[in-house]
C-alpha cells in the first residue's frame, strides 16, 4: 500500500469526479491520502473531504502564499481546529522567495506559529519551502532548539545541504512527481543520498504529475509513478519502497490508526 501524503482534494479542479479519483487511487494501491490546507478560511471544506470518504485525512494550516491574506492564526487557534479526529497534521506552512506573494516577514512569522502549534499538539508540520534555504534552515534549527516537533519538507526540490539539515533535525523529505522530470538529476541525486527512513511520497495533486502523466491534471492515483522512481533510485523494489514509504508516513502522522485497525 502506498500513502498520497500531500494531495489537495477540496480544490475544483477535482469538484466534478471527486469519489472516481479516489476510486481510481484506491485501485492503483494508494490505500491512504492526506488533503492538505492552504487557508485557515476554507478550513471546512478540507475537513467535510476527509469525512467523505475513509481514507481521507485531512490538515488545518495557512500557505505561505497566502499568510499576508488570511488573518493570522494564533497557536490556541491551530491547536483548537486540529481537534478533529481526522486531522493528522498542521500546515501547510513555511516559505515561498520564488513567487514572494506574502511579506517575508508575515510568512516567516506565520512559519513559526504553525511550529509552536506542532510542538504543543505533537502533530506533524506540512512544511513549503521555496528558494528559501537559508532562512528555512535558520528557523528550524532555532525553532527546534527551543523544544522538538515533527515536521516534514514536502514536495522537495531544495538543495541537498537543506535535506540533510532537515534529516539532522529529525525531519522527513517527501517527493512529487518532481522527482520523475528529466532535468530533475540533481534531485535524485539528494534522493539517492538520504536515508530510506526519512522519506515519503506525494503527488502534490493537482499540480506536478509525474511521467508519463505530465502536463496532465495531477490526481492521487499517480503517487505510484514517483514511488517507483524512488524505487530505482534507491535500488529496492516498488513494494519495498511501498512498505517502508507507508510505515515512514504512519510514524510521522501518527494519529492515524494503524494499518490493523483500518476497516
Amino acid at each position: 500500500m502506498l500513502i498520497d501524503t500531500h494531495c489537495h482534494l477540496d480544490f475544483p479542479d477535482f469538484a466534478p469526479e471527486q469519489a472516481e479519483i479516489v476510486a481510481r487511487a484506491e485501485a492503483r494501491g494508494v490505500g491512504r491520502m492526506i488533503t492538505i490546507s492552504t487557508h485557515l478560511s476554507r478550513i471546512n471544506r478540507v475537513k467535510s473531504v476527509s469525512e467523505a470518504y475513509e481514507n481521507v485525512y485531512f490538515t488545518v494550516g495557512t500557505h505561505p502564499h497566502h499568510s499576508h491574506e488570511e488573518n493570522e492564526p494564533t497557536v490556541d487557534q491551530l491547536v483548537e481546529l486540529s481537534d478533529h479526529p481526522k486531522c493528522v497534521g498542521l500546515g501547510e506552512a513555511g516559505l515561498d522567495y520564488h513567487y514572494d506573494k506574502a511579506p517575508r516577514d508575515v510568512s516567516q512569522r506565520v512559519f513559526r506559529t504553525h511550529i509552536a502549534a506542532a510542538r504543543e499538539t505533537g502533530l506533524p508540520l506540512v512544511i513549503h519551502t521555496r528558494d528559501a534555504d537559508a532562512d528555512c534552515a535558520a528557523i528550524l534549527t532555532e525553532e527546534m532548539g527551543k523544544g522538538a516537533f515533527p515536521a516534514l519538507l514536502h514536495c522537495f526540490t531544495s538543495s541537498q545541504a537543506l535535506a540533510e539539515t532537515a534529516v539532522a533535525l529529525g525531519l522527513y523529505i517527501s517527493f512529487s512527481g518532481v522527482l520523475t522530470f528529466k532535468n530533475s538529476a540533481e534531485l535524485r541525486e539528494t534522493a539517492r543520498v538520504l536515508p530510506l527512513s526519512r522519506l515519503l511520497v506525494e503527488t502534490d495533486a493537482p499540480f506536478l504529475a509525474p511521467v508519463p502523466h505530465r502536463g496532465k491534471r495531477n490526481e492521487p492515483a499517480f503517487v505510484a509513478d514517483t514511488a517507483r522512481v524512488l524505487a530505482e533510485i534507491k535500488g529496492v523494489s516498488e513494494a519495498e519502497i511501498a512498505r517502508v514509504t507507508t510505515e515512514n508516513a504512519l510514524r510521522l502522522f501518527s494519529k492515524m490508526p494503524p494499518l490493523e485497525s483500518a476497516a
